[in-house]
């Protein structure tokens, strides 16, 4: 039997750019195939878009930690149709990023985040969309089992929404 660490929850805030950067590199290479320091995350276009001057007016986010250290994080973000994001479905639904430190996965903290960003977003906005590459079978069970769905495919990743 595998102990499950107490996880806390908090909202991220203008302090916590470094722990979404450090999240941020981890969604992008969750496969471990090419190390992203968050430094170089944020140096590609494609990928700083999602923190950017975080945070933006719109911008929730939530940061999880265990024994006081941070190991992951989630937020939304609006992106618009002139610099989309890889989930990108239109300029009113935010497009969901969330990243777990590597040797923290499989203990609840993805799932933890993604629900209490839910919670957050349902608030403020009809639908919360996201992307998930191909071969990521523990991200898209995670966003499937929190209603997901896919709606579209740009390249080798699906697009999936949640509907309010």
């Amino acid at each position: 039997m595998i102990a499950v660490p107490d996880i806390v929850i908090r909202d991220a805030d203008a302090l916590d750019l470094r722990a979404l950067s450090v999240a941020l590199a981890h969604a992008a290479n969750w496969n471990g195939n090419a190390p992203l320091s968050p430094g170089e995350a944020m140096l590609r276009p494609d990928l700083a878009r999602y923190l950017s001057g975080w945070p933006w007016p719109d911008d929730l986010g939530v940061v999880a930690s265990i024994d006081g250290r941070d190991v992951g994080a989630a937020w939304v973000r609006m992106l618009s149709s002139a610099a989309p994001g890889y989930g990108w479905v239109s300029d009113d639904i935010p497009e969901l990023t969330l990243g777990v430190d590597p040797a923290e996965r499989g203990k609840g903290i993805g799932r933890a985040l993604l629900d209490a960003l839910i919670l957050r977003v349902r608030a403020v906005a009809p639908a919360v969309s996201l992307s998930v590459e191909d071969g990521n079978a523990a991200a898209r069970a995670l966003y499937e089992s929190a209603g997901f769905v896919t709606v579209g495919r740009v390249g080798g990743s699906d697009t999936m929404l949640l509907e309010f």
